[in-house]
């Protein structure tokens, strides 16, 4: 992968990271477009550095979040920090099992299979219809809805099926107020990223060699100033938009990608 596809790539998933339509699955696409043949693990190593740059722009946009999170976990109180940072804890449990004891079997997903992620797109496409229907009751999330949201963002591991459109879709079927959806959906991904990071890096298995660490340099990058750029932005577009639009712009990408697997086959 030459730098340019690289900043193209972290362009591109800067700004559809906190859009629900799938950063990955558009990853994926973008990959296959410009010709990349990187073998299903550097791909997934790929795709992991990206979201990492733009695990550390949410973090830099929700600090006065994470800041109040952390001094109540200090205070050793059970308190509204310490309770949300339970849940997100909870939320974080079913993607650990799959990350655990599936990941050599998500890796396969990464080598730039076109049809599959067209199809995952069009599932997303259905999430965000429906979600769009529910009625908004105002709630919190609960420990109980923080594992079912959980479920959907390890279903979400897979290209295409958007995690924040699976998150925030989950949350509304539940009734959580949308705003509250999107904060705790870009909030709950932050650690489980660091912590892959953290596992790979232990493990000997993240490992960059000469030829890909300026592009990958160059891909983090962009992908850290486009997630900067975007994440604000897109909360207020979710909050205040319909999923419908969402749903109907998956719907066709992923139409799209299915025809131009099957022409490509």
């Amino acid at each position: 992968m030459d730098i340019l596809d690289a900043i193209i790539l972290g362009i591109v998933q800067g700004l559809t990271e906190f859009l629900p339509v799938s950063s990955s699955g558009h990853l994926e696409l973008g990959k296959a477009i410009l010709g990349d043949n990187s073998v299903p693990e550097e791909s997934l190593l790929f795709t992991v550095v990206l979201h990492f740059a733009t695990a550390l722009s949410t973090i830099v946009v929700f600090r006065k979040d994470v800041w109040e999170i952390l001094r109540g976990l200090f205070q050793l109180k059970w308190n509204e920090e310490s309770q949300f940072t339970a849940k997100i804890i909870v939320s974080m449990l079913p993607a650990v099992f799959v990350g655990l004891f599936f990941e050599k079997q998500l890796e396969a997903f990464f080598g730039g299979n076109v049809m599959f992620v067209g199809f995952m797109l069009l599932i997303t496409a259905i999430l965000l219809y429906f979600a769009d229907k529910a009625k908004d009751t105002g709630k919190k999330v609960g420990f109980g809805s923080a594992f079912i949201i959980g479920v959907s963002q390890a279903i979400a591991m897979l290209p295409g099926i958007s995690r924040s459109g699976a998150t925030i879709s989950t949350s509304v079927l539940l009734g959580v107020d949308k705003s509250k959806s999107a904060r705790f959906s870009f909030l709950m991904v932050v650690p489980l990223i660091f912590g892959k990071i953290a596992k790979d890096l232990m493990g000997g298995e993240l490992t960059f060699n000469g030829e890909n660490n300026l592009a990958m340099g160059a891909g983090f990058l962009a992908a850290f100033i486009a997630g900067l750029a975007a994440c604000t932005w897109m909360i207020r577009l979710v909050r205040k938009s319909k999923l419908s639009y969402f749903a109907i712009y998956c719907l066709i990408v992923g139409l799209i990608a299915i025809i131009y697997g099957l022409t490509n086959r």
